[in-house]
């Protein structure tokens, strides 16, 4: 198996632990996502699938590899819209089009708990760590588009765990 693999298992993983991180704090900690979040979300689910299909399949690991940096500089973009709003709360995305739109789509009548928004974005959520939820999502987001830059942007020279290191 080669050790890019690994890697994309590795930001899968994350992906996917924060999206459980997310449902836990929503129905253990009474936190409602709002329209920012369930985008936030949508974009993690799409970095973790991308990432894992490039870790699986050699032959698409290109693409979903450009896929997965797509969806996490989405994700970015999203976070920084987000802690804009905190920033000023003058400009709330409360009840609007978007909130409306996101609990139309399919994946919102599935899975309600995860992917239906009825918070505020202007919530003042207590900090964790010092930082925001949208800027810890901020800082994975950054984390992963590079690691997934660095990946995109190398040679592809099969390198192994289990290869000579020369």
């Amino acid at each position: 198996m080669r050790l890019n693999s690994y890697v994309y298992f590795g930001i899968a993983a994350v992906c996917f632990s924060l999206i459980g991180a997310a449902v836990y704090m929503q129905l253990a900690l009474d936190m409602l996502p709002c329209p920012l979040c369930v985008l936030q979300r949508y974009a993690f689910i799409g970095t973790g699938l991308f990432a894992l299909i490039a870790g699986v399949q050699n032959s698409f690991r290109r693409p979903a590899t450009a896929l997965a940096l797509a969806s996490a500089l989405g994700g970015a973009g999203v976070a920084a819209k987000h802690l804009y709003v905190l920033a000023n709360p003058a400009t709330s995305c409360g009840i609007d089009p978007l909130e409306t739109g996101l609990n139309k789509i399919f994946l919102a009548d599935w899975l309600p708990a995860v992917f239906r928004a009825d918070g505020l974005c202007d919530t003042p959520y207590a900090p964790i760590l010092g930082l925001s939820i949208p800027g810890w999502t901020m800082v994975w987001y950054c984390l992963m588009s590079i690691v997934l830059l660095v990946l995109l942007l190398q040679k592809n020279r099969p390198v192994s765990i289990f290869s000579d290191a020369r």
